[in-house]
């Protein structure tokens, strides 16, 4: 995790440059990372994602892929929203706008994610079962269905972010 600003207000997860990966933490074991065995890894297979966000099955469950670009994210559990930083000056700064960048969002299609509890988020690189050795942050989710969307926005002149939104179904 990196944190940009003292004191932190969010902690960010980092990739080496492909996407990130939300596992439910039941099927974690089941992420094999780049190190499968397969000729398409489950790496490979989330770097396959178009656009900002997509499922995969894991296990008994499905993965949340943040597609797109390689941003730090965080996730804001007062929007529900993960954060992921494309360009600005400062964490406070970016953060700041992310309320405004709600409203103005223009959200694409949303994805519908069954969620059985806790999440964590890593590099889709990694293998689950490593995963919480390296940069990560779990979200205790409340388990059930999800509606998924996400959208680019631009709340300033110099800052740019993608927004990925939770919200809980009936």
């Amino acid at each position: 995790m990196v944190r940009y600003a003292e004191p932190c207000t969010a902690e960010w997860v980092e990739s080496g440059g492909g996407p990130l990966i939300a596992v439910p933490e039941t099927v974690l074991p089941f992420w094999t990372g780049a190190d499968g065995e397969e000729t398409a890894s489950d790496y490979d297979r989330a770097c396959e994602v178009d656009g900002l966000v997509g499922l995969l099955p894991v296990g008994d469950a499905a993965a949340l892929v943040l597609g797109d670009e390689p941003a730090a994210t965080a996730f804001l559990p007062e929007h529900g929203t993960f954060v992921r930083w494309v360009a600005g000056h400062a964490e406070a700064e970016l953060l700041a706008s992310v309320p405004a960048a709600l409203q103005a969002a223009r959200w694409q299609a949303e994805v519908h994610w069954n969620v059985p509890g806790t999440v964590v988020l890593f590099d889709a690189a990694w293998p689950g079962a490593h995963s919480t050795g390296t940069g990560h942050v779990r979200l205790t989710l409340t388990p059930g269905r999800y509606a998924v969307r996400a959208a680019q926005a631009q709340p300033g002149p110099e800052t740019w972010l993608i927004l990925v939104q939770l919200r809980p179904l009936p």
